[in-house]
């Protein structure tokens, strides 16, 4: 394969990835919806969302405090909290 037809193609494939948009999880992006979960424990209420099984985002609602989430940005298993609700589905979840 020459030199320019492999700079074509990467080219191609990194225009195409600045393009893709997130998919909203609440506001129906494409359609896809996660499954929401919610169990109680003693001092708190757990919401674990999934999309095709994956577990990408799960809320903490303390029986006292503010809430947080524990979100898996790209499928390590490795959850970071964050303060506030995410916006968009991670794409490594929509790519499975």
């Amino acid at each position: 394969m020459n030199v320019i037809r492999l700079w074509q193609r990467a080219l191609f494939l990194a225009l195409g990835l600045a393009l893709s948009t997130p998919v909203l999880a609440q506001s129906g992006g494409g359609g896809v919806e996660p499954q929401v979960t919610t169990r109680q424990e003693a001092d708190r209420t757990v919401r674990e969302y999934r999309v095709n099984g994956a577990l990408y985002a799960i809320e903490v609602r303390p029986s006292s405090g503010s809430r947080y989430y524990l979100v898996d940005q790209d499928g390590d298993g490795n959850f970071a909290r964050q303060e506030d609700e995410p916006d968009a589905i991670p794409e490594w979840v929509l790519r499975r």
